[in-house]
């Protein structure tokens, strides 16, 4: 039967061969496809990988690293400043970086920038600034530095209850000067980034350490960091501390007695330097006016400085000391010379007179020093030639920085002896036609305290370098013989002879119970603007015990209003502090006899 349907198993026969052959090509062709597919992928992959490693691979690992990322300081905490015993005259206390991430205050940026102006005092319009991003992808901007923690942390919490969110706050220590205006004036102060003065800014690398930083992946959106992404963290390294000789006990003393003495002469200023005579370590030196170090800006700008060393003056009848004992060391005067002495010495430019009227006067070299007598000064000096003067006053040190660590000081004025006319040479002897500043002068009399041996002064226990690359500091101090220890001690039993109370010159200066050595000076005070002499500098330095001397002390008042010189104004105040120091470091008296040297003769 032809017409017949063929049975299912013959119909599924003869398709099946037909399955077959039409399916065979597909997949292999899938499988080429997909081959090239993968080569094309994977050539764009190695391109690029030899364009990120083998073309420019720094830039492009920039870019990663930069996208999202953010950058964190982290503050080192400042080095403290010390006195001889450890305590503190400039220190860290915890304050608050006010930060913000411009992403979350971007659009409520006039709000947060009000209330963080009233709040922390800032300027309005530069944290409006910081709010906004100063770059257009910023996330971390400073609004302000150094807050107190407590006024920080409740600036804080105002915003929270504003609903005002990215402020954050981060570690950022406050300087702080604990006795406020005590040896501000070497201490310096601080900016809110920078030190401004003193030894905050000479010492400032070894006191600021280094900054570190954390640096994270963020979200782009919120400035999160994200998890399990890179980071990295730098720990700051914090400074070192800065050990001085200063003895903050004694500091503060002295600086309350020399602004007694400034207010109650109604003067222009005053210094004074307190020194332990065998080793020249700097045990005090005040400035009067002065500031407190935790507001500089409520001071006069001209009261920032130390004037005991950024200021020149000439240091008048103290000098004669150091006349007195150059000529003892070389052998053309002794203590018991004898001289005539007129009222009035008539010399090449001007007469020289004395601070008393007197006719001819009969004195010894002691007697010319205890009275403090000019004329005599200079007959003595005519032993010496200029340049023989000077040679002996540059080994005292003056002409010279004393270079202690305090920036600005001033050399003085000491013409060289070649360039020196016989009338300058004059003046110089009594202390006049030259300037000096507190430390050099303090240090040239405590080389007559000294027996005769110039130890460089220091303010700075063991050594420390000045950001300028000078290394200062007690481990480097020198010694230096500069006259005898016969020239030193003739010297210092005639300078006995000026608080004897029967000389009358300086009986205020005495200590009771020990033997004090001392020399009064006033001079006139030279006026920048007029360029002449205006006004006096009155002063006194001396020493105690005179015949084993511990403490050397030199005090200075500039302008005083009230009439009076070196021995009634500066002489009780040098009393008061060489009391002071004899007492604190416990020195006994010496029990020795006083001066017996004539001042007259017959």
């Amino acid at each position: 039967m032809s017409t017949s349907e063929p049975d299912p198993k013959s119909r599924r026969e003869q398709s099946l061969p037909r399955k077959r052959g039409a399916s065979r090509g597909a997949p292999m062709m899938r499988l080429r496809v997909g081959f090239v597919l993968i080569a094309m992928v994977l050539s764009l992959f190695g391109a690029r990988l030899v364009q990120l490693q083998g073309v420019d691979p720094r830039s492009y690992a920039e870019m990663a690293s930069a996208e999202g990322a953010v950058k964190v300081p982290l503050v080192a905490e400042r080095g403290d400043i010390l006195d001889r015993n450890g305590v503190p005259l400039a220190g860290s206390i915890k304050g608050k970086m006010v930060v913000a991430n411009p992403v979350l205050t971007r659009d409520r940026a006039p709000e947060i920038a009000q209330l963080l102006s009233e709040q922390l005092g800032i300027d309005y319009f530069k944290a409006l600034d910081a709010l906004r991003g100063r770059s257009e992808d910023s996330q971390f901007e400073y609004v302000a530095r150094r807050v107190p923690s407590t006024l920080a942390t409740d600036t804080l919490a105002q915003l929270d209850e504003a609903g005002l969110e990215g402020i954050e706050l981060r570690d950022d220590p406050i300087r702080d000067y604990p006795a406020d205006d005590v040896a501000a004036n070497v201490i310096g102060y601080m900016g809110t980034d920078e030190p401004l003065g003193g030894f905050e800014r000479t010492f400032d690398k070894q006191l600021a350490g280094v900054d570190g930083k954390a640096t994270w992946q963020s979200s782009s959106t919120k400035g999160v960091r994200i998890p399990l992404r890179e980071s990295t963290l730098v720990a700051p390294q914090d400074g070192k501390p800065l050990h001085t000789t200063l003895d903050r006990d004694l500091q503060w003393f002295t600086q309350k007695v020399l602004a007694q003495a400034v207010d109650t002469y109604r003067a222009e200023s005053g210094a004074a330097a307190v020194l332990d005579s065998r080793t020249g370590e700097i045990l005090a030196l005040a400035d009067v006016p002065t500031f407190d170090a935790n507001d500089p800006l409520g001071s006069d700008e001209d009261d920032l400085g130390a004037r005991s060393l950024n200021d020149a003056y000439e240091p008048g009848s103290v000098q004669k000391a150091l006349t007195a004992a150059s000529l003892i060391d070389a052998g053309k005067s002794f203590p018991r010379q004898k001289f005539k002495v007129p009222g009035i010495l008539r010399r090449q430019d001007r007469p020289i007179g004395d601070w008393f009227d007197h006719g001819t006067i009969r004195l010894t070299l002691a007697g010319i020093i205890a009275k403090s007598s000019n004329i005599g000064t200079v007959l003595a000096a005519d032993a010496f030639t200029p340049p023989q003067l000077v040679r002996y006053l540059r080994r005292f040190g003056l002409g010279s920085r004393t270079d202690i660590g305090v920036r600005g000081e001033s050399p003085g004025i000491l013409t060289p002896g070649a360039q020196m006319t016989s009338q300058t040479k004059d003046r110089v002897a009594f202390g006049q036609s030259l300037s000096v500043n507190v430390v050099q002068m303090a240090a040239a009399i405590n080389t007559i305290a000294n027996g005769g041996v110039h130890v460089s002064p220091s303010i700075i226990t063991g050594s420390a370098t000045t950001d300028d690359g000078v290394v200062v500091g007690t481990d480097v101090a020198t010694r230096e013989r500069i006259v005898s220890k016969r020239a030193a001690r003739g010297t210092a039993k005639m300078m006995e002879k000026v608080v004897d109370p029967d000389v009358q010159i300086a009986p205020r200066a005495q200590v009771p119970g020990y033997l004090v050595a001392g020399k009064t000076g006033t001079a006139q005070r030279v006026d920048p603007e007029c360029g002449c002499y205006q006004g006096f500098s009155v002063s006194f330095a001396g020493f105690a015990p005179a015949d084993d001397a511990r403490f050397t002390v030199y005090v200075v008042i500039h302008d005083p209003e009230v009439d009076g010189g070196g021995g009634s104004i500066t002489g009780p105040v040098f009393s008061r502090i060489m009391g002071y120091v004899l007492g604190r470091y416990g020195v006994a008296p010496t029990g020795g006899a006083p001066s017996r040297l004539p001042i007259e003769w017959r």
